[in-house]
């Protein structure tokens, strides 16, 4: 390790690391137990009342300061489950032994939610451990389901819904627009999922025997496949766009006015050019625009060498990204039809949808929106970009529609923190710097509830980079 990790924050960070809190893998569960009871001993120490509560899946932990009526109720929300960690191989340290260097923590879960939700941990402890009362009732709701889907939270939400009534939610499980560079993500797109599979001859057949009589199903595959665009790369699908709405014209300057640069992305990314629908800058195609996109696809022999067959069957999954008004189960139907009407008679068609969430949309002007604003360029010193990301949260519309609460997504993940990746990091200095959001953010949304923000809202409108819609 090059740095020292006796700072008793850090302290608490490596310890949370090294539980294997992989959700999707059977032979954790233990583990994923074990983390959540290291989790409300956590919350004890630093004055909550806890608990960890069954989900029908793997556990929940809740934690809430003591209830004052005269005060607005924020919920923070995060997950202590991680991604698997496959492959080791690409690794340069074990994922659950974590190290420092250069300044970055490396683990899985580091980022992705760990650190995270840990730093608005830690910010409520420091707050009680000075002897202050919080300015509004806080309560933290941390589940070990999010890398598998959330399956059992919603029913979890109903069943406690006394107990999570908030005004506000706060989650931090989001990228910032570039590393240092405060950001608030006001929109998520939706998704849909869906498989086809293509089934041809009754087996694998000859090729040189059959080849030019038989359709091919992985042929077939292809070229239905191709249908799902036109070439300027928009989304073919009849009624795709139908309910897609413009940008607004605050969006789009603040998209602009984003810290990344079109070279920038295809550096990231290492492709040799950037590609995508006319009209829309990278930046909006990433986060506003929705997209059809082949995340798999397989058929025939895959060995080394040549096996000159024609195969059985091929296959392909796909996800729609969404943006808001758009239905996902809509999408899928639409998506199914067009594959149903441009598949050829000489193959079958077997489709199997899979999960699906709905985008979400949050006015950033509205007055939590411009609370948390001023909460994140006081700890960073400089007025945040707004951002709409493409990735999708499929609980923060959960959490609406039975909550009826909004979430406030402050990003405190660099882009290169390599979530769901080998090598996931999070640097410390966004680990202290959350800890100092908890607290900064806290004190805004108490001062929106006492109807203090206004007149702040009004001058820092009023200055350049600070949008107002």
């Amino acid at each position: 390790m090059t740095e020292n990790p006796t700072d008793p924050h850090v302290h608490d960070l490596l310890e949370f690391l090294r539980f294997p809190s992989v959700s999707t893998q059977s032979n954790h569960a233990s583990d994923l137990v074990a983390c959540a009871n290291w989790l409300r001993t956590k919350f004890v120490k630093i004055g909550l009342e806890a608990s960890v509560l069954e989900t029908g899946g793997h556990p929940a932990v809740l934690a809430r300061t003591p209830h004052d009526p005269s005060k607005r109720t924020v919920l923070i929300y995060g997950h202590y489950d991680v991604q698997p960690p496959e492959p080791l191989d690409e690794w340069k340290s074990p994922p659950f032994e974590p190290e420092i260097r250069d300044g970055r923590i490396f683990a899985r879960g580091s980022t992705d939610n760990k650190g995270q939700i840990l730093a608005h941990i830690l910010g409520l402890g420091e707050i009680l451990a000075r002897g202050e009362i919080p300015p509004v009732n806080v309560t933290f709701l941390v589940e070990g389901e999010e890398e598998t889907g959330s399956a059992n939270l919603e029913a979890f939400l109903e069943s406690h819904r006394e107990e999570l009534a908030c005004d506000v939610i706060v989650i931090s499980d989001t990228g910032m627009a570039a590393h240092g560079f405060p950001t608030l993500t006001y929109a998520l797109r939706g998704i849909a999922a869906l498989e086809f599979k293509l089934t041809g001859p009754s087996q694998d057949l000859h090729s040189g025997v059959f080849g030019g009589a038989i359709t091919n199903p992985a042929t077939a595959l292809a070229r239905l496949i191709a249908t799902l665009h036109d070439a300027d790369g928009r989304v073919a699908v009849p009624g795709f766009y139908d309910l897609v709405q413009p940008l607004f014209d605050w969006e789009r300057e603040a998209a602009a006015a984003l810290p990344v640069t079109e070279e920038q992305l295809r550096q990231l990314t290492g492709v040799r050019a950037l590609a995508g629908e006319p009209g829309y800058s990278a930046v909006e195609r990433l986060g506003a625009r929705p997209t059809v996109e082949v995340n798999g696809l397989g058929g025939g022999y895959q060995g080394e060498g040549t096996k000159t067959v024609l195969p059985r069957e091929a296959f392909a999954k796909l996800t729609m990204r969404l943006v808001p008004d758009q239905d996902p189960a809509t999408v899928l139907q639409q998506v199914s039809d067009h594959l149903r009407d441009h598949c050829p008679d000489t193959v079958e068609l077997h489709l199997t949808a899979g999960h699906c969430g709905e985008a979400y949309f949050m006015d950033p002007n509205q007055p939590d929106g411009l609370a948390a604003r001023r909460a994140l360029e006081k700890v960073f010193a400089r007025s945040p970009a707004l951002m709409r990301e493409g990735g999708s949260i499929p609980i923060v519309t959960t959490f609406k529609k039975v909550l009826g609460a909004d979430s406030l997504l402050l990003a405190l993940a660099s882009p290169d923190c390599c979530a769901h990746s080998p090598n996931e990091n999070f640097p410390l200095e966004n680990f202290h710097a959350g800890i100092r959001l908890h607290q900064a953010v806290l004190e805004e949304l108490g001062r929106e509830g006492r109807g203090e923000g206004a007149a702040t809202d009004r001058a820092k409108t009023e200055r350049p980079g600070f949008q107002n819609g």
